[in-house]
């Protein structure tokens, strides 16, 4: 049987996603239990977690399963990334020594892995995560890369779709907010890829400079046509961006032009601090009521004010809560025994 990874939401078509959402509807409400006994979830983390490791953990004991978590460098030995590279330095395994060996012990592994080096053109390759696929015998789930954070994306739908109801043609944002830091494009694309895929109307405000990468925006437009819904446009005044919104997903994502330069990339977001979602601005979604969705974590008063963080319209803790249900979902359909998406689809 071939595998089947899980890399990036859109190399699943929208009736495979739009399965997962109904069977972590189900699993929510309590109807799916088991199908994961003797199963082993591996997790490599590359990069620090609070949600995606504790809810995978989770996800994996509810269902009878278990999950082992390694970090390179504290406890597990430090991993090189570069094919073909000469091992005379301070890397002591390779990549793809290691996802071979944990092929051999778990059903599933998961890795997280953001950008390194300095040059856009190869971290936007998502070589680690790649890499791992590639010689991993088992199902890879991305736990999120330089380019994508496909579970986070299945929470994100799954909100909307909680949320919203019916979500084909209502009015989706993504703003860019400032942050202290550089941060990767993955969960701001990957929230607009799940945003189209639901046939949403994406609308994506940034100041000039942060464009998402160049081969992201077509695809998002692409993805949303064939869902039933439209790409608008792209914003670049904090103020508008809010103006009729359903769902305002806040999200920091760095300078992809400026990337590896960071005193440039600095200077650039340095006047944009006004890039933060007020409650005047919440005030203008569509009567008021949009709902405001962050990944977490969020940057309290620099991203999202309180009011609005703790306010009505605030859903990032069942956002959050999200990541496990969708998270129990994928596991159940890529290593679990008994629920299949076929079954799901009637849900």
């Amino acid at each position: 049987m071939t595998k089947r990874d899980f890399l990036a939401l859109e190399d699943w078509s929208p009736e495979e996603v739009e399965g997962l959402l109904r069977l972590a509807a189900r699993i929510k409400r309590g109807e799916v239990t088991g199908g994961l006994e003797k199963k082993v979830l591996a997790m490599v983390f590359m990069d620090p977690s609070l949600r995606t490791r504790t809810s995978f953990e989770t996800a994996m004991f509810l269902h009878g399963g278990h999950a082992v978590v390694l970090e390179p460098g504290k406890g597990s030995w430090s991993l090189e990334t570069e094919p073909g590279a000469v091992m005379d330095r301070d890397t002591v395994e390779h990549i793809i020594d290691a996802a071979r060996v944990l092929g051999r012990y778990a059903d599933a592994l998961g890795v997280r892995s953001f950008p390194r080096g300095s040059d856009w053109a190869t971290a936007r390759q998502d070589g680690i995560i790649r890499n791992f696929a590639k010689y991993c015998e088992k199902p890879v789930i991305n736990l999120e890369s330089a380019r994508r954070h496909p579970c986070q994306a299945l929470a994100d739908a799954m909100t909307l779709r909680e949320k919203l109801g019916e979500t084909e043609g209502k009015r989706f944002v993504l703003t860019w907010a400032w942050h202290p830091k550089a941060l990767p494009t993955a969960v701001a694309a990957s929230a607009a890829l799940a945003a189209a895929a639901l046939g949403m109307e994406i609308v994506i405000a940034r100041p000039p400079g942060y464009e998402l990468d160049p081969d992201d925006t077509p695809l998002i437009r692409r993805l949303a046509q064939q869902s039933g819904g439209e790409f608008v446009h792209i914003i670049d005044d904090p103020d508008e961006a809010t103006v009729g919104a359903d769902a305002v997903y806040v999200k920091s994502w760095g300078s992809v032009k400026l990337y590896g330069q960071p005193k440039e990339e600095a200077a650039l977001r340095a006047g944009l601090r006004d890039w933060r979602l007020t409650r005047d601005r919440v005030r203008s979604t569509r009567g008021g009521k949009g709902i405001v969705m962050h990944c977490l974590p969020v940057r309290r008063n620099v991203e999202i004010d309180d009011a609005v963080l703790d306010g009505p319209n605030s859903v990032v803790v069942d956002q959050a809560e999200n990541r496990l249900h969708a998270q129990r979902a994928l596991l159940l359909e890529l290593i679990g025994e008994g629920v299949t998406l076929s079954e799901a689809k009637g849900a």
